[in-house]
């Protein structure tokens, strides 16, 4: 797979798993673990992993889901506040150097 110039590849010195980082989004984008012997799932298991998966995902949307609604809360009091602290400010006539001559 084709790597972009910001993506870094390390391997854990723990459990040697190759995670993938991108700089720019200082977060990992992939990870492969390593391949164990008699790690793999039986197949009698497989109803309770798929559940647990979907448990899983479901937990990871509702905390995206909460962190956009309380991002958009954190800009509109960025926004207020900023609306506040210009309308407080005197207006004044901007000075531009073609003025100093």
């Amino acid at each position: 797979m084709a790597r972009l110039k910001s993506e870094l590849e390390v391997t854990c010195p723990c459990c040697n798993a190759t995670l993938v980082i991108d700089l720019n989004l200082g977060r990992v984008v992939s990870h492969h673990e390593p391949e164990r012997p008699g790690s793999k799932p039986e197949l009698s298991d497989a109803q309770r992993l798929l559940a647990e998966e979907a448990a899983r995902r479901e937990s990871i949307f509702q905390q995206s889901v909460e962190a956009e609604k309380n991002r958009g809360d954190a800009l509109a009091r960025r926004f207020e506040e900023a609306l506040r602290q210009a309308h407080k400010e005197p207006i004044t006539k901007p000075s531009r150097d073609f003025d100093l001559d």
